[in-house]
């Protein structure tokens, strides 16, 4: 099952909408297939690994990290080919998160007569796949907040410079989550100082730009911005307010931008019905890169399902550089949120704190 886990692992950032999944098939204790899902409307990991394993595939166990679908999609139901195939045994990591099909494909093969053993290896199973998991039982995004900061927690100098807080690993790995995800969110300020391109920069390899998503009341992001003018295959929607002026709209759609209306709470787009709309958009997972005020409007809003805090071995000093989270925060420490299932990993001389806001 860890290598089927480890098969998966290599379509991330490709799948989305569908989850990773991997599938080994062993036969007399030796493996003989290997497959996994490597693009949304391709081939199953079963129908990968399967086909890898051939004749041997007969009277084999095939270990898999998500239940066999039953229904027909994109693509035919495995449960399907692994019957054809004369699979004798099926080990599944995690029953499909779906309601609307969850336990199908178990139930169905053993009601074949298979032997089908759930369970195996599940808690890695589902870290692999929260993305997915989170977007298909509540309809929303699962949200990942990272910021880039000092050890005294500041993101920029009082000037505004925050080129660069951290170092080229770290860096690297923030494309890694960019690849991994559907798409990535800023305000429009972050927009006007910094003109970030918000795109996937992988070394030596290719990687999947998400959708650009811009928070702006208003409608005042320059159409001049490099997000509207670089050679991307993902799009770039521009999130604005009921006020928002219909000469701005026009202007930002012929240089080719969606602007996506969304409603206000006290005064500021609401994230809360946002993440609905996203999630209805196609948006399975998302990535908040600021700034301070998005980054504190986001975690009042309670959106954020996981952290990413990059520290870098740097002291400002002062109380005057701009901090990780701007706005009201809570009266007392108790009002506090608490972050469970911490991690540390360490990136150079830069350490990144990642954790749930949920326990797990």
């Amino acid at each position: 099952m860890q290598q089927a886990l480890d098969l998966a692992e290599k379509g991330r950032g490709w799948t989305s909408p569908n989850p990773m999944v991997g599938a080994v098939v062993v036969k007399d204790g030796r493996v003989v297939g290997r497959g996994y899902h490597q693009r949304a409307g391709g081939p199953h990991a079963e129908v990968n690994a399967i086909n890898d394993a051939g004749e041997r595939a007969r009277g084999a166990t095939i270990y898999v990290t998500l239940e066999p679908c039953n229904h027909i999609g994109r693509t035919p139901p495995c449960t399907r080919k692994i019957l054809d195939a004369g699979i004798r045994r099926v080990v599944v990591a995690m029953t499909d998160p779906n309601p609307g099909v969850k336990g199908g494909g178990n139930g169905y093969l053993r009601s074949q007569g298979i032997d089908v053993t759930t369970g195996i290896c599940e808690k890695e199973s589902r870290t692999l796949n929260e993305n997915f998991i989170t977007w298909v039982t509540t309809g929303r995004p699962f949200v990942i907040a990272k910021c880039a900061a000092t050890l005294d927690g500041r993101i920029a100098t009082r000037t505004g410079d925050s080129r660069w807080v951290t170092g080229p690993a770290s860096r690297q790995f923030v494309h890694r989550i960019r690849h991994a995800v559907d798409g990535i969110m800023v305000g429009v300020e972050t927009v006007k100082k910094d003109d970030p391109s918000l795109t996937t920069r992988l070394d030596g390899q290719t990687g999947s730009d998400p959708t650009r998503i811009i928070l702006d009341t208003h409608l005042s992001i320059p159409p001049k911005a490099k997000m509207l003018n670089q050679a991307s295959d993902a799009p770039t929607w521009v999130v604005c307010g009921p006020d928002a002026p219909a000469d701005r709209r026009a202007l930002l759609e012929a240089a080719g931008a969606r602007v996506v209306d969304a409603s206000m709470k006290s005064g500021r787009i609401d994230l809360q019905a946002l993440m609905d709309r996203l999630g209805a958009m196609g948006i399975t997972s998302l990535l908040i890169e600021g700034g301070g005020t998005v980054i504190g409007s986001a975690f009042t809003a309670c959106i954020v399902d996981k952290i990413c805090f990059f520290y870098a071995p740097k002291i400002l000093g002062g109380d005057d550089g701009v901090p990780i989270c701007r706005g009201e925060g809570p009266e007392s420490m108790q009002q506090s949120i608490p972050v469970h299932n911490l991690s540390v990993i360490r990136f150079d001389t830069d350490v990144m704190i990642q954790g749930y806001l949920k326990p797990r």
